[in-house]
């Protein structure tokens, strides 16, 4: 078989729909994500639908959030938006965040990061279902962003100011809050880094 052939096939088979591994918890740090046997991101953009099952129903996580201005916690609410916890978990746990940056930053409305682009562009191979809930959207309210195309699988936004309008404006799932950090939140600006984000359960 041609060497280039065989690199295409095991590309597909490393990046496609994970087979028997529903339930598993993630890959732990430095290795590979279940499924994958190349770079996390490469991989995750060749997916056509959201990870398996990391998370366990019956715990509560908290993600840490690394930055080049310090550290902010979110209590992550999977009861509210289970698939986009679940698939934020899955690619903090497997170091999909790790250096990106935060490519959106308007004042008194949002800061926004997790694109592989880092210009607002990038994404992954699928969307997110819609999760809409009725968490109300307060100073700290993490969602996902989302355009005409479906909710992203990985650009996340938190809100700076309580903004209601975000409940009827489009579809944003609400999927956590700032635990701890919010004043670290309120310095980030357009290019600084995400250094990775720990998650803990409980």
């Amino acid at each position: 078989m041609k060497p280039a052939l065989l690199l295409a096939l095991l590309l597909a088979v490393a990046c496609g729909e994970d087979t028997g591994s529903s339930g598993q918890p993630a890959a732990p740090a430095g290795s590979l994500a279940p499924g994958c046997q190349n770079e996390i991101r490469t991989c995750m953009e060749q997916r056509t639908s959201p990870p398996p099952q990391t998370i366990d129903a019956a715990k509560t996580y908290v993600a840490t959030v690394h930055t080049s201005k310090g550290d902010f916690a979110i209590k992550l609410d999977q009861k509210a938006a289970p698939v986009t916890v679940n698939n934020f978990v899955y690619l903090a746990q497997n170091h999909f965040y790790d250096g990106l940056t935060f490519h959106r930053y308007v004042p008194s409305f949002v800061i926004q990061g997790g694109d592989p682009k880092g210009d607002g562009t990038g994404g992954l191979g699928y969307k997110l279902p819609n999760e809409t809930n009725p968490a109300p959207w307060n100073a700290g309210s993490l969602g996902m962003a989302s355009n005409a195309a479906g909710v992203s699988g990985c650009q996340f936004f938190v809100v700076l100011v309580a903004n209601s309008s975000l409940a009827t404006s489009g579809v944003y799932n609400h999927f956590g809050v700032v635990q701890t950090g919010m004043d670290v939140v309120q310095q980030l600006r357009q290019g600084d880094t995400i250094k990775g984000i720990d998650v803990t359960a409980s």
